[in-house]
């Protein structure tokens, strides 16, 4: 399916007009005033299935090392550093994930493990796309769960940096009624064409495939040029002595931060990262895998470093389409499974723990025999932070179809 023109205005609208001259009218057409502090949300999606067993380790399991005779992640122990994180006597951290340990000790990081979508499909195409819609197994949704979470909090007069998609198109989730913006790049405002893609691989063939039906530039793209040309992302210096890394997901945080702080009106912020999809060599405490995961470290934990006292306000959510098979297969790698993990962080978050109803490895306890039992539903997880932490309490509309019983939630937020 190609990119239609009235998409790819507004999808890639910033970066087509940034450089052009604006008339001083349109220069003054929004007002320099702070918008209201409010409470504000990150989502981070890890496209091509992330191994969820080999990222937050049931090292105490012993069918996980039965499983995995080449891949496993050694269980903690004294002085090692070629192994799992201790972080509650069953479960520990890959070792590539060290900059996140202090988070999660000092109560500002949560896991949550055996998490998913119910919909038994391992294909990334339809799970990205029944995650990012809220709608499992219901492929007629047309729009996302974020963007119906934003229709539920109307505001008069919304920042045009209300939400905004950190990428060159807009998500799956960010589409719909509400206004969302994609910005590619805060420091190069300039046309790259429909033919840019978000990563290689399927991640590419993704971005290419989702429904492109959005609405023109509309004037929240003007006003969004305009409020951007009073920041200068040359000159952003992190605080606290954060470092990021140099990728484009340590750039996206980064640059999420900047307008964070910058007091544009920012609420709900949306970045993916790509290549997580395995099949091949995936490595244990080093290869690709661990390389992946140390980006994402040091990006999370230079995040949470920049904003310091602000994190109070924001909460960081991660997840990815489908887990990984619990046996390795026989290229060294996984292969499309069920359930996987989430990493939840923020000021209004009771971390310091792992959420799980764990389901057990046993080859009784596995999904179709091979894969880890999803047992907490994704939604309850982006319910809770919805109701709790935004205060959206209309999760009928967020969620159509599912009943988002508070009962099920994992008390990840605070009330």
């Amino acid at each position: 399916m190609t990119i239609s023109r009235r998409y790819f205005l507004k999808s890639g609208g910033i970066a087509m007009l940034g450089m052009a001259a604006l008339p001083s009218f349109l220069q003054r057409a929004v007002a320099g005033t702070p918008m209201p502090n409010k409470k504000k949300m990150v989502v981070l999606f890890q496209r091509g299935a992330m191994d969820g067993l080999n990222v937050v380790v049931p090292y105490a399991e012993p069918n996980y090392y039965h499983m995995r005779p080449t891949i496993a992640i050694p269980a903690p122990k004294r002085g090692g550093a070629e192994a799992a994180l201790d972080l509650d006597g069953f479960f520990g951290l890959h070792p590539s994930l060290e900059p996140m340990l202090p988070l999660f000790r000092n109560g500002q990081l949560a896991v949550v493990q055996a998490v998913g979508s119910p919909d038994p499909t391992r294909s990334h195409f339809d799970a990205q796309d029944f995650m990012e819609s809220g709608t499992p197994g219901l492929k007629a949704t047309d729009d996302g769960w974020l963007n119906r979470a934003l229709q539920t909090m109307p505001e008069e007069r919304p920042s045009p940096f209300r939400a905004v998609a950190f990428g060159p198109y807009l998500p799956r989730t960010l589409q719909g009624a509400a206004s969302a913006v994609a910005i590619p790049d805060l420091k190069q405002f300039r046309m790259n064409g429909p033919q840019q893609t978000t990563e290689g691989g399927f991640e590419a063939m993704y971005a290419q495939t989702v429904d492109h039906a959005l609405r023109g530039v509309g004037t929240e793209t003007f006003e969004a040029i305009d409020q951007l040309k009073k920041i200068n992302p040359d000159t952003y210096q992190p605080e606290h002595a954060a470092q990021y890394p140099k990728s484009r997901f340590g750039q996206s945080l980064q640059e999420i931060a900047e307008l964070f702080k910058a007091d544009v009106g920012l609420e709900v912020a949306f970045l993916d990262s790509g290549g997580w999809d395995h099949h091949v060599n995936e490595g244990g405490v080093q290869g690709q895998l661990s390389n992946l995961l140390r980006d994402l470290a040091q990006g999370v934990a230079a995040f949470h470093q920049d904003m310091g006292d602000r994190m109070g306000e924001v909460v960081f959510v991660s997840m990815s389409e489908f887990g990984r098979t619990a046996h390795e297969n026989g290229n060294r790698g996984t292969d499309h499974g069920h359930a996987n993990c989430m990493f939840v962080m923020g000021g209004d978050i009771k971390g310091g723990k792992v959420y799980t109803r764990w389901p057990g490895l046993a080859d009784g306890q596995l999904n179709q025999g091979r894969d880890l039992a999803v047992t907490t539903d994704y939604r309850n997880v982006l319910g809770e932070i919805i109701t709790k932490h935004l205060g959206d309490r209309d999760l009928k509309t967020v969620f159509p179809g599912f009943a988002n019983d508070p009962r099920q939630h994992l008390g990840i937020v605070k009330t």
